[in-house]
C-alpha cells in the first residue's frame, strides 16, 4: 500500500520557495523601475491574470479529486463493513452445528481487515495483514463450499457464496483505493505554478519600495497550507485529516460477531 509521508516538508519547501520567488520577483521589479521609471511595462496585467487564473483552476481541481477519492475511501469502509455483515448473517442458513470453524474465521478474517489499515503507515506491517486477510478469504470459501454441497440447496448456495463473493471483491476495492493518487506530475505542476504566481506577485510589489512582510508571509503561508491540505486528504491514513473515524463501523461489525 503506498503511502505518503512528505505532506509536510512538499508544503515548508512550497513555502519557502514561494517566499524566495516573492523577494525575487519583487527585485526584478524595483531594478526595472530604477532603469526606466517614467516608463511602467504595459501587458502585465494581463499575464499576471492569466498565470493566477490557471494557478487557481490548478488547485481547485487538485483539491476537488482529492476530497472525492478521500469520500469514496470513506464509502469502501461501510460497504466491505455492510458485505461482511451480510455473509456473517447468512451463516445462519448453514448447518448449526458446522458453524462454530466458519463463524471463528470470520472474526479472524474481521480482525485482519481491521488491523490492515491500523497498522499503516508501517507498509510492511500493513501488507503483512493484507496477507493474512487474503489467505483467510481463500480458507472461508472452502469451508463455505463444502458446507453448501453438503446441504444441497442451490438457494442457500447462491446467497452465502454470492455473499462471501461480495466480501471478497471489496477487498480488492479497498487495497485499489489506497494505491490510486495522482502522478506525481501534477504536484510538481503545482509547485512550478505556484512559484510562478510568486515571482508575478513580488514583481507586483515592486512599486512600493518597501518589504510588506505581511502580504509576502500571508500569501505564501496561504497557498502553502492549501496545498497541505490537499496531499494530506489524498493520503488520509498519515497526517492530520483521517479516515479513521469511519473504521469505528469495523469495529462495530467485529463487536457484534458474538
Amino acid at each position: 500500500m503506498l503511502m505518503d509521508p512528505e505532506s509536510a516538508p512538499f508544503a515548508i519547501a512550497f513555502f519557502l520557495g514561494m517566499v524566495l520567488f516573492l523577494e525575487l520577483g519583487r527585485r526584478i521589479g524595483r531594478r526595472m523601475h530604477a532603469d526606466t521609471p517614467e516608463r511602467a511595462p504595459t501587458g502585465v496585467g494581463a499575464v499576471e491574470g492569466a498565470v493566477f487564473a490557471l494557478f487557481g483552476l490548478l488547485l481547485a481541481f487538485t483539491f476537488s479529486g482529492a476530497a472525492s477519492r478521500f469520500d469514496d475511501r470513506r464509502h469502501l469502509i461501510i460497504d466491505e463493513a455492510n458485505d461482511i455483515g451480510t455473509a456473517w448473517s447468512y451463516l445462519d442458513l448453514l448447518p448449526v452445528n458446522e458453524q462454530g470453524r466458519l463463524r471463528d474465521l470470520f472474526r479472524a478474517y474481521t480482525d485482519a481487515r481491521i488491523a490492515t489499515f491500523e497498522k499503516l503507515p508501517d507498509v510492511a506491517a500493513a501488507e503483512a495483514e493484507l496477507a493474512r486477510s487474503i489467505a483467510l478469504q481463500d480458507e472461508i470459501w472452502k469451508q463455505a463450499i463444502a458446507l453448501c454441497e453438503a446441504k444441497k440447496d442451490t438457494a442457500t448456495t447462491n446467497l452465502v457464496l454470492g455473499a462471501l463473493n461480495e466480501m471478497n471483491n471489496i477487498t480488492t476495492s479497498r487495497t485499489a483505493a489506497t494505491r490510486i493518487h495522482p502522478p506525481p506530475t501534477i504536484f510538481g505542476l503545482l509547485f512550478a505554478m505556484g512559484l510562478c504566481s510568486a515571482l508575478l506577485a513580488g514583481f507586483g510589489m515592486a512599486a512600493n519600495p518597501k518589504r510588506s512582510w505581511l502580504h509576502i508571509l500571508g500569501f505564501a503561508a496561504a497557498i502553502a497550507l492549501c496545498v497541505y491540505v490537499i496531499r494530506d486528504i489524498e493520503y488520509p491514513r498519515l497526517g492530520l485529516i483521517r479516515v479513521t473515524a469511519t473504521d469505528q463501523v469495523m469495529k462495530d461489525l467485529r463487536a457484534s460477531m458474538k
